[in-house]
């Protein structure tokens, strides 16, 4: 990992919202949640909840998955272990 895409991976992680529900897919492990039950959990819109994944998923912190006509999310195990062999 280069310092740009730490940065990026950072400044995802700046924002208390952003931070909680990258912990809540690390916790939820391989089996990720739907972004519903994310924002359900977050008590977030689901708009403001999407811009914020968006966000994540370009920090490359987590990975979706479509489901039908929902999206899953995932924490990205090989983006975080990027970032803390960068740290």
């Amino acid at each position: 990992m280069d310092i740009y895409t730490a940065t990026l991976a950072f400044s995802a992680l700046s924002q208390p919202v952003r931070l909680d529900v990258f912990r809540l897919l690390l916790k939820a492990g391989p089996d990720g949640m739907q972004a519903g039950e994310i924002a359900a959990r977050m008590g977030v819109k689901q708009n403001t909840m999407s811009a914020n994944l968006a966000i994540l998923h370009r920090a490359g912190l987590i990975r979706n998955q479509r489901e039908g006509r929902v999206i899953r999310y995932f924490a990205d195990f090989d983006g975080t272990q990027g970032l803390l062999r960068f740290l």
